[in-house]
């Protein structure tokens, strides 16, 4: 008998035990639970689906069990595993479980997880396919995220709501300030739902603690198949006004059958919800606090995370963004839950049977460009509210037709078959979900080439065509001291590999003093070795160093209608890279668009910026390999962003005028940053882009502030931040989740020990402690 007891938890009197055991005398073990007396005590074991172990071990795949017995502290029992003659005891009590549920015993788990042959297997292709530097580097990062990151189920057993306060949720909702509290149509369209699934998600409705809502039920099984029918006939016999069965007569596809649910539907918001998910008691009633406090709400979504085969475990939490079209464009981010105003319903219509497989994206797309009129542009809405035109200027406006809630209220189910825990089992829906990107593009009149497959199946990379004699002129402004080997390759890499042609460098020289730079720049104006079609100009810059002043001197000797920052020490990779930067930066919703920057050794310098991330504002996933997954795969995903850094920044010059530039009281730091917080003011998105890529040598070993002047610099300059944009570091990111960690940069849930959701970073602000830690951080790279 091989047997593993996963988990051991004690709450409300009711102890848990789950894991699996593998019989080797009998086909079925026999589970009980026995005090210390041997005498048996009351308890329910329930078989659980481990398709794990069966891969692990070639066991039954329903070897897995969960255990409950009421259950009394400071006492002992012993879970009995009985195979025929062959008898196991796994003794149990409350400092036993205490012990098995500290971080140091769950890490310890976890780091054990990671050796079994199957890591070995998916290790060896990784290598084959990606290198050894990439594979160490995730193995690295593997390791430490045991060691760092916080458990999501404790993160979540620590944050879900207490009975009590559910309890208060049912009298909550009556005091919210509605002249009227809508009706909620929960529409589902089901499809041969397991009788087990199909009772899961009623119950949730059920639980609701916001009462007003009804649940249709598009039954399109097959003939014959009548669980579905059967299973919602007892719910609505004892509340008809709830719960309806809406029979079909055969099955109309999945378009088809949720098409006839919302024809049905009678309610002033329409919920939509899988035929073998959950919800959880209090998903109803936040969505009808978000309507309350958004009046123009036509469109709600909220996070999610995923729930295992029998509904014991909750796992891979899902927060989201606030409204994101570029990234919908990468990826349908949105999913569960969703609700959608009933005027916002009838002016899109319903779903679309051609986009079978991805009908919910292209659904979508076409609330989204009605809900905000076709305008991602919020400076052409001339109806703001006063809160959304404070939000504008506080450079935190998303929209206020298109609600995020950042709560978890979906239980999206994983079992086998479904594309929560397997995306191939329905590779047609890729396909679909490219087309419904194409029909969102040109319903908004926006040009591109193709969607291709992104970073996996279910991600979308958008192309466009390569550019020809019309296209616009790019002024590439690159600040210079010395540093001519570096400035070198900056610009013969560009001159070499993109396929962007109109474009003039304006090299911005500050204050060199090794005779090489100037005979440098006499060569390359002469064109030596470049392209002579690219203009090159050479323009000095005479005053002290100031990084905003120098680069808002660079752009008045720019003649392009579109400006490209960069510093000196990055190199172009991908030749495409100025044509996305053009093609997303023409739109006239776009202020900026952002790149991809990595190290030398293709780690992660940049891949766009989250305001808030370590007190003013922070780069995301630093340090990450470039074949390494990421956070839901953000670090591969086109999106609109809060900021990006000017190390390599697109505009147009318009946009940039229309902002007043660069801040030069931001000598040194967050000017970039400041910028696109001036644009975002402005009405405008700023884009990262994961498919502009640039190496970025030098940051390794520059910007550390290893003097009590620059210290003291570096904290005016946060100081001067803070007062321009403290509402955005009090409130948080609209394009980052309250729920994530401000501490680091790779989307980590919060550690709960530190820092509470929604709660801002505190800043340290102390001259001699910053110094002190920027020693030792200069120390521990080896530098001088």
């Amino acid at each position: 008998m091989r047997y593993k007891v996963d988990s051991m938890s004690l709450r409300d009197g009711v102890l848990m035990l789950e894991g699996w055991c593998i019989p080797s005398k009998t086909d079925k073990i026999e589970y009980s639970v026995v005090d210390k007396s041997g005498t048996p005590m009351k308890c329910t074991a329930v078989a659980r689906d481990r398709v794990d172990v069966m891969q692990q071990f070639g066991a039954d795949r329903m070897c897995g069990f969960t255990v409950a017995a009421p259950f009394e502290r400071d006492r002992d029992a012993w879970l009995v595993m009985k195979d025929g003659s062959d008898v196991r005891k796994v003794r149990v009590n409350n400092v036993i479980i205490e012990k098995r549920n500290s971080i140091k015993a769950k890490r310890w788990e976890k780091l054990v997880a990671l050796v079994h042959f199957e890591t070995l297997t998916v290790s060896w292709d990784f290598i084959k396919e990606n290198g050894l530097r990439a594979f160490w580097k995730k193995a690295i990062h593997k390791i430490q995220k045991i060691d760092e990151d916080y458990d999501y189920a404790e993160w979540q057993f620590k944050t879900v709501l207490s009975d009590e306060e559910i309890e208060a949720q049912r009298e909550a909702w009556k005091k919210l300030e509605l002249e009227k509290y809508p009706l909620i149509s929960i529409v589902v369209p089901a499809y041969n739902t397991p009788e087990k699934y199909m009772g899961m998600l009623l119950d949730s409705f059920e639980a609701q603690t916001y009462p007003n809502f009804e649940a249709i039920i598009a039954d399109g099984s097959e003939p014959g198949n009548t669980s579905v029918a059967e299973t919602v006939k007892k719910y609505a016999a004892r509340d008809p006004e709830r719960f309806k069965l809406l029979l079909l007569g055969g099955n109309l596809g999945i378009s088809g059958n949720t098409n006839a649910g919302l024809k049905a539907a009678s309610g002033d918001y329409i919920a939509l919800c899988d035929h073998d998910d959950e919800l959880p008691p209090w998903a109803l009633f936040e969505v009808v606090k978000a309507i309350a406090a958004n009046p123009k709400a036509q469109f709600i979504y909220t996070d999610e995370d995923k729930i295992d085969f029998d509904g014991r475990a909750l796992f891979e939490p899902h927060f989201k963004s606030d409204l994101n079209m570029e990234m919908l464009t990468s990826v349908n981010y949105i999913c569960h839950l969703s609700v959608i105003r009933r005027d916002l319903l009838e002016k899109t219509g319903g779903f679309r049977e051609e986009f079978d497989g991805a009908q919910d994206h292209d659904f979508f797309f076409r609330c989204l460009e009605n809900a905000t009129e076709g305008k991602e542009d919020p400076a052409e809405d001339k109806e703001l509210s006063e809160g959304s035109l404070k939000k504008l200027a506080e450079g935190r406006y998303t929209s206020e037709t298109v609600i995020h809630i950042p709560v978890i209220c979906y239980h999206w189910r994983y079992h086998k078959g479904s594309t929560a825990s397997d995306p191939k089992a329905k590779l047609y829906a890729f396909e679909a979900g490219s087309r419904a990107v194409k029909a969102h593009y040109d319903r908004m009149g926006i040009p591109y080439k193709d969607v291709e497959k992104g970073v996996t199946f279910g991600y979308y990379h958008t192309t466009f065509a390569k550019p020809d004699a019309a296209s616009p002129l790019v002024s590439i402004i690159i600040p210079n001291k010395d540093h001519i080997d570096d400035l070198d390759k900056c610009i013969r890499s560009i001159d070499r590999l993109s396929e962007y042609r109109n474009i003039e460098f304006v090299i911005v020289e500050n204050n060199s003093t090794e005779s090489d730079t100037f005979d440098y720049y006499e060569k390359i104006m002469k064109h030596e070795g470049l392209d002579p079609e690219i203009a090159v100009k050479v323009v000095y810059w005479e005053r002290e160093f100031n990084y905003s002043a120098i680069n808002n001197f660079g752009v008045g000797h720019a003649s392009g209608d579109y400006l490209l920052f960069l510093n000196n020490d990055v190199e172009l990779i991908a030749p495409e890279s100025i044509t996305q930067m053009v093609n997303y930066a023409s739109r006239k919703s776009t202020g900026i668009v952002g790149a991809r920057l990595m190290y030398g050794d293709d780690t992660i310098q940049h891949a766009g910026v989250i305001v808030g991330l370590g007190g003013i504002a922070g780069a995301a996933f630093v340090g990450l390999h470039e074949k390494e997954n990421s956070y839901m795969h953000r670090m591969m995903c086109v999106q609109d962003l809060s900021a990006v850094t000017a190390a390599c920044l697109m505009m147009r010059k318009e946009v940039f005028e229309a902002v007043g530039g660069f801040r030069e009281e931001l000598a040194v730091a967050f000017n970039d940053i400041d910028l696109c917080m001036k644009v975002r003011a402005l009405g405008k998105l700023v884009i990262y882009d994961p498919y502009v890529t640039f190496h970025h040598y030098e940051s390794k070993s520059r910007g550390l502030e290893d003097t009590p002047e620059k210290v003291r610099r570096f904290n005016n300059e946060i100081a001067v931040f803070a007062h321009n944009w403290g509402e955005i570091l009090e409130h948080g990111d609209p394009y980052y989740n309250p729920n994530l960690t401000l501490r680091k940069a790779n989307f980590a849930l919060r550690d709960l020990t530190k820092e509470k959701p929604g709660e801002p970073y505190k800043l340290e602000l102390d001259v001699e402690k910053q110094l002190s830690t920027v020693l030792r951080e200069k120390q521990r790279r080896g530098l001088n």
